[in-house]
């Protein structure tokens, strides 16, 4: 099966990293796989929510939103509905839980990080985009930080990026576009360190169950293609930070 834009089944699509893509943020950047574009601010709040408050830990929390014509229909916006959607709201768990799993809470302080992800445009792949973009927004603000000497050392243990794979068809796919993901038998979001441990699978068979070797296959899949978004996350952090591991700076 030939995919729509030409990519062979273990390719991703283009992928950019723009930092810096807000003046006021102290991290932000623009993330694209092709026609997927979300951006990414992380800001710093010189406090914690009430659960951490007096544990001497910091916190870091996600917001998602789809801007209403980035999809193909527009969407209507939830502050509009009045409440936040069940999807939004698992989305943002899930970003706010990936984003801790590398970041070293108790050498931030009681300080948050609001990691605020807004979709420009949606074709598949959004959440995975705004976990891989927040990442690099994460260790552009505590960079900030580090250099007014607020932190001493950048508080980040691991790389951190996400990708979709699937199965579409009979063929196991990386990084799905929409047009793939609304057709796949099965659908699966990969989020894993830069050493390669997995932070998170969410994995459905939308359609007939799978097998254990195609789910080896799909990590496979998902790693290579996570080993990808890692380089150009050190390309950005060598550019901006003089480092490509920002805990060397």
């Amino acid at each position: 099966m030939n995919r729509s834009d030409g990519r062979l089944h273990h390719e991703l699509r283009p992928v950019t990293v723009v930092p810096h893509y807000l003046d006021y943020a102290e991290g932000s950047v623009l993330i694209s796989f092709d026609k997927t574009r979300v951006l990414c601010a992380a800001s710093v709040e010189e406090k914690v929510p009430p659960h951490v408050k007096g544990t001497g830990q910091g916190w870091i929390t996600a917001e998602y939103s789809l801007l209403p014509r980035s999809t193909h229909q527009r969407t209507v916006r939830e502050v509009t509905r009045g409440r936040v959607g069940g999807r939004t709201h698992e989305i943002q768990r899930l970003i706010g839980r990936a984003l801790r799993s590398v970041i070293d809470l108790s050498r931030l302080g009681e300080r948050t990080i609001w990691v605020d992800c807004d979709v420009l445009q949606a074709d598949g792949g959004t959440r995975t985009a705004a976990i891989t973009g927040g990442f690099v927004a994460v260790v552009l603000a505590l960079g900030v930080l580090q250099r007014k000497n607020t932190l001493p050392v950048l508080p980040v243990i691991d790389f951190l990026a996400a990708i979709s794979v699937g199965k579409v068809g009979t063929e196991l796919m990386l990084d799905l576009s929409y047009e793939e993901d609304s057709r796949a038998e099965v659908d699966m979001n990969v989020v894993m360190t830069g050493q390669g441990r997995f932070v998170e699978l969410q994995g459905t068979a939308e359609g007939a169950p799978f097998s254990y070797d195609e789910l080896q296959e799909m990590l496979f899949l998902a790693k290579n293609g996570i080993e990808l978004l890692v380089d150009q996350q050190k390309a950005v952090f060598r550019e901006v930070l003089g480092a490509g591991e920002p805990w060397r700076c």
